[in-house]
């Protein structure tokens, strides 16, 4: 048989495992070692690839330190008091708990870099509280997974950590680039929120008290200062991406552990309620209710499974970069895509793919795929390479909620309890906004490169 017929073979079958649910990393494996031969690639190229990017890449050490520091906010009670700050601030409003369940997903994004962890954990936290607060339990359980998408897109961010690795470009700067498009992608959302729960009469509203908002920002000094230290670090040079990452870990951990026992040592007597209406005590604005020294091996084991499934892709798609190479799948695509018009109609292509890989790939497989052989075409015709990496992270993290795959929605319904298939008519309005933006900061590049 021709190469040609063995790669399709080869394709189709990987095609099928993956519709099958085989995991994406032993799918992309084997498809690699087929393909291998196809191309005449030793095996040992495989041991070498996975060699140079784990021994090499001090930029990769970032990814399982900041998956860590999203388990050590959530455990040790940061997270809620951002959602505390966050519905102070927005409850006066209709739907005001559910706008305040996207700002909760962005201030959490901001110390984690995760979409997936910041689903689960802002999902388990205001989806009873959004449902006994009179929203649509469907539309509380798609309002989770929306707002999980700027995990990948607030900085610190995992993927844009791989990104820059794969690109060769400066992490600092991708986080940067970053900040304003994770905001208006928030903002897009609360906007949508606030009109669907307009038009439906969803949540019940609370007086606007301006103390409340004050102590409750008080009450979440901790995760504010955590947000600032990176950004500081990072945006003066004080640190790299990866010696940030160490740092936050590193202050989670101390916080976590002084705090605790005097805690419960001060707090003895008072109400521990978490309901998010309440007016914090003088204790919870100083202190987070924390979590014990032997508590910490189970918080990093459990970021270490997510770290571990991670890992392994970014050590294959080195080698499956090289096998496309020699594939020509790299050139075929610029010949088509180039041919069609200039920049505009490039960037149209470009993000239309993206789109598309997205409805079946995690951000993690898309960007490994798609970003070596999409990036070079578009910087080709105009497009910096820094804003180019923002407008194709912006699609990756839309898949997060484009069925069919859609892992946001997965993870929602995994914590919320509400079935897959019932979350799809709920989660187009987000759909809607997000893409919005999306075009929006496709075509004003401003909004990326401001701040780099």
């Amino acid at each position: 048989m021709t190469d040609g017929t063995l790669t399709l073979i080869f394709s189709l079958i990987a095609s099928g495992f993956f519709m099958l649910g085989v995991p994406i990393f032993l799918v992309i494996g084997l498809w690699v070692v087929a393909m291998s031969f196809v191309v005449d690639l030793t095996l040992d190229n495989i041991g070498y690839a996975f060699s140079a990017v784990f021994t090499t890449s001090f930029a990769l050490l970032a990814m399982p330190l900041f998956i860590l520091t999203g388990d050590l906010i959530n455990r040790s009670g940061i997270a809620h008091r951002l959602s505390s700050f966050a519905y102070a601030c927005l409850g006066w409003l209709r739907g005001g708990l559910g706008m305040a369940s996207i700002g909760a997903c962005g201030l959490f994004a901001a110390i984690s870099g995760s979409n997936s962890a910041t689903t689960a954990t802002i999902g388990a936290m205001m989806h009873p509280r959004m449902v006994k607060n009179g929203f649509d339990e469907r539309f509380a359980a798609a309002t989770a997974a929306a707002g999980g998408t700027v995990g990948i897109i607030i900085p610190p961010s995992i993927i844009f950590i791989v990104y820059g690795f794969l690109m060769n470009l400066s992490i600092s700067e991708l986080f940067l680039a970053g900040i304003i498009p994770g905001a208006l992608m928030v903002v897009g959302m609360q906007v949508t929120c606030w009109i669907v729960c307009r038009v439906n009469g969803w949540g019940h509203l609370i007086r606007f008290q301006f103390d409340r908002m004050l102590k409750t920002a008080f009450g979440a000094w901790l995760g504010f200062f955590a947000i600032g230290l990176v950004l500081w670090g990072i945006y003066t040079g004080k640190f790299s991406p990866t010696e940030a990452a160490g740092v936050t870990v590193g202050f989670c951990i101390i916080v976590a552990l002084i705090s605790r026992p005097l805690y419960r040592l001060l707090n003895r007597g008072q109400s521990e309620d978490e309901d998010l209406t309440r007016v914090p005590g003088w204790v919870e604005m100083v202190l987070v209710e924390g979590f014990r020294l032997r508590d910490l091996p189970a918080v990093v084991l459990n970021s270490a499974r997510i770290a571990g499934m991670l890992a392994p892709l970014i050590g294959i798609s080195v080698v499956m970069q090289q096998i496309l190479s020699l594939l020509g799948a790299k050139d075929a695509i610029e010949s088509f895509m180039t041919g069609i018009g200039g920049y505009y109609a490039v960037l149209l292509m470009a993000m239309a793919f993206v789109f598309i890989a997205g409805m079946v790939l995690e951000s993690l497989p898309n960007t490994i795929i798609m970003a070596p052989i999409l990036a070079p075409i578009a910087v080709s015709v105009g497009v910096d390479p820094v804003h180019f990496a923002v407008i194709f992270l912006i699609g990756g993290s839309i898949g997060f909620i484009t069925p069919p795959y859609g892992l946001n929605l997965y993870v929602a319904s995994g914590v919320t309890g509400v079935p897959y298939m019932r979350l799809l008519k709920y989660i187009v309005p987000y759909l809607i906004a997000l893409i919005a933006v999306w075009v929006l900061v496709a075509f004003v590049p401003w909004l990326s490169l401001a701040l780099t």
